[in-house]
């Protein structure tokens, strides 16, 4: 009320309810990055600007250079490199309570003993100590360090193995005023999302500390891509381009179509990343356009930390990035409960904040991330092999694509997808496409082949039996 108040009297809807916020999240003993982060994003939504980005004002982006003419390796570059992992997810929209990095995937690994193998053979097959740091949250932090203790070698020398991400203040829909919920107060805070990746390196000293290590770039992506590893064609690649920054895109496809894209903009020429919640609702076909819109983000990004340092200094400590807003209700599990919006921005967003930004199309062997659990039965399953070094990529008789797999909601939780799968994934090699509809039990020895969709109308759990099917739809 005292916000809407302060209107009536010339203040601005900025003026009138920043004081709380900053006295909130001071209290809550936030560094002044990550209070300077919101409040940009705060100040941007209650300026009334349009935090959409509509198709008039953007152009596809025709060509990329391509992973594929990469011939030149400088090893030299990985002393002056640190690899960063976001391991912030808790997974809850598959059922989990802990990091998701810490589901088993293959041969008895999580997320978490990939990543650190992966690092481990690098350094060894280089001969040189690659840097490597996570960006857990309070939520991750714990499990993580707990289970990557096996790896006593991980943490680099002089380096903290994590920094953690911030949280930030909901906002009131009605008016704009911070969200209060004292029976829950933990539910009156919200993720910023990864863009805050920046702000979360200022403000915990990380960004100064590798700098004053002689650090200059740092590879940062997703800890569910177990494809998204050091790689010395694109670090040498980036290095020599002198960008300050550069993404890393695949060729969009309909199983893509939701994500976002990356754009040019129609003022300037320069590239940008477009989110679907970024789209105004009228033009979504045009924004799932895959032939239109080519390429989307992977969230692989190699980051200048000089530009990086530069950049924020310029801007009072901020990386200015697009604000992303979502309507949500404070308490998540209850519907009735206050409307609030989320202010979140996304770290590959940052391509736009950098003049001379780069993007280069890599093959899909660099994105297998686990989102759900139909990301999760592929992964597990005979499409995808373990490389030497560690990774998860699709087999060569895949073609560079990824068996598209619908499961029931009804195993939308990693629980409910061992009760489907409980003698192993069936063969998923050359299938094109899984459905399962109602509740099945696969029996150990099940290929698929092409289109298959399996079905039990039934209340009771039905057993699909050894053997291999092929192109069919199977009524139990």
């Amino acid at each position: 009320m005292g916000a809407v108040y302060s209107y009536l009297f010339g203040e601005s809807p900025f003026d009138a309810s920043w004081p709380a916020y900053e006295e909130k999240m001071r209290a809550e003993g936030l560094s002044n990055a990550a209070i300077a982060a919101f409040k940009y994003n705060f100040k941007m939504l209650t300026s009334g600007a349009n935090l959409m980005i509509p198709g008039e004002s953007i152009q596809p982006v025709e060509s990329l250079p391509d992973y594929a003419s990469l011939t030149t390796e400088d090893p030299a570059l990985l002393k002056s490199t640190v690899m960063v992992k976001l391991n912030g997810g808790l997974g809850t929209g598959m059922g989990l309570e802990k990091a998701k990095s810490l589901l088993d995937l293959k041969e008895g690994r999580n997320f978490l003993d990939f990543i650190a193998l992966q690092v481990e053979q690098m350094r060894s097959a280089t001969g040189v100590p690659l840097a490597f740091m996570l960006m857990n949250s309070f939520a991750t932090s714990a499990d993580t360090l707990a289970h990557l203790a096996k790896y006593p070698k991980l943490q680099t020398e002089g380096l903290p193995l994590e920094f953690q991400q911030n949280k930030a203040p909901k906002v009131v829909e009605a008016d704009l005023a911070p969200a209060a919920w004292p029976t829950k107060p933990d539910c009156e805070w919200c993720p910023p999302g990864h863009g805050d990746l920046y702000p979360a390196m200022l403000g915990s000293g990380t960004l100064e500390a590798l700098l004053a290590k002689g650090y200059k770039f740092m590879f940062v992506s997703n800890s569910d891509n177990l494809g998204a590893t050091m790689d010395l064609k694109l670090l040498t690649w980036f290095a020599e381009s002198a960008a300050p920054f550069a993404m890393e895109c695949a060729a969009r496809t309909d199983a893509d179509k939701k994500g976002g894209h990356l754009a040019k903009s129609a003022a300037t020429g320069d590239l940008l990343l477009r989110e679907s919640a970024q789209c105004p609702e009228a033009e979504e076909g045009d924004f799932q356009d895959v032939a239109k819109f080519k390429y989307f983000n992977t969230n692989n990004l190699w980051v200048n930390l000089e530009a990086l340092k530069k950049t924020m200094d310029e801007n009072e400590g901020v990386l200015p990035l697009p604000v992303i807003k979502n309507g949500k209700t404070v308490d998540p599990r209850d519907k009735k409960s206050t409307k609030v919006l989320q202010l979140e921005t996304a770290m590959g967003a940052a391509i736009a904040s950098f003049s001379g930004a780069q993007a280069i199309l890599i093959p899909r062997t660099r994105f297998a991330p686990v989102k759900t659990t139909n990301d999760m039965l592929a992964l597990m399953s005979d499409a995808y092999e373990i490389t030497r070094d560690h990774r998860m990529v699709l087999k060569g008789e895949r073609g560079g694509v990824p068996p598209t797999v619908k499961l029931d909601g009804a195993y939308k939780f990693v629980d409910a997808l061992k009760t489907l799968v409980p003698n192993g994934p069936p063969s998923l090699l050359h299938c094109s496409k899984l459905t399962v509809e109602g509740k099945v039990v696969f029996a150990k020895g099940v290929t698929f082949k092409g289109a298959v969709k399996v079905a039990n109308a039934g209340p009771e759990p039905k057993t699909l039996k050894a053997g291999t099917y092929q192109d069919q739809t199977v009524e139990l």
